[in-house]
């Protein structure tokens, strides 16, 4: 295995279990008719509006919490790693030369969230697996986040699979660069 595959699983495999929990803050109409309208859904637009107005409790569109993925206002461009996301996206790689590509997701909705609602994310590593195929070697990590209400229900479950590679990939050919260990 690679120095730097090696350290990527030695990193992950300190951080297996570690939660991290986040303020998501008040959910709000505003934020699910953005989503809505992103996935271009007028219907849910209208129908969210409309409840609103009617003084009715407004649930959130059902993938709306797994498709949010930053709760801040995002790193600037020049933060972002040369892969393109944010340093908490990828989990026991900073500083290093990998790359990194989303390998799946599961979702796991238990109840919708409502407009007025506050909900908190804890998110954790969960696995940290070295493989190979047919491009060659690679690190898998399993990554879940929970979301729950304020009085502790779970809403949602994401599970979700990083493939990590060694190299950042070069410009001219668009495969990865070697790495020697010293």
């Amino acid at each position: 295995m690679s120095a730097v595959l090696q350290e990527v699983l030695t990193r992950a495999r300190k951080l297996i279990g570690h939660w991290e929990s986040e303020d998501c803050g008040v959910l709000a109409v505003k934020d699910f008719c953005r989503y809505a309208a992103a996935l271009n859904d007028l219907d849910y637009i209208r129908t969210a509006r409309a409840q609103e107005a009617a003084g009715e409790p407004v649930a959130a569109p059902a993938l709306f919490l797994a498709g949010t993925l930053s709760w801040e206002d995002g790193p600037a461009e020049n933060e972002l790693r040369p892969d393109g996301l944010a340093a908490r996206e990828s989990p026991c790689t900073d500083g290093l030369p990998v790359r990194q590509v989303h390998g799946g997701q599961s979702v796991r909705l238990r109840r919708s969230p409502v407009s007025g609602m506050r909900v908190t994310a804890a998110r954790s590593l969960v696995s940290a697996d070295h493989r190979h195929g047919r491009s060659g070697e690679f690190v898998l990590l399993g990554v879940t986040t929970r979301f729950t209400s304020q009085d502790g229900t779970e809403l949602m479950a994401v599970d979700e699979t990083v493939v990590v590679l060694d190299g950042v990939p070069d410009e001219a050919t668009d495969e990865p660069t070697g790495v020697t260990a010293a």
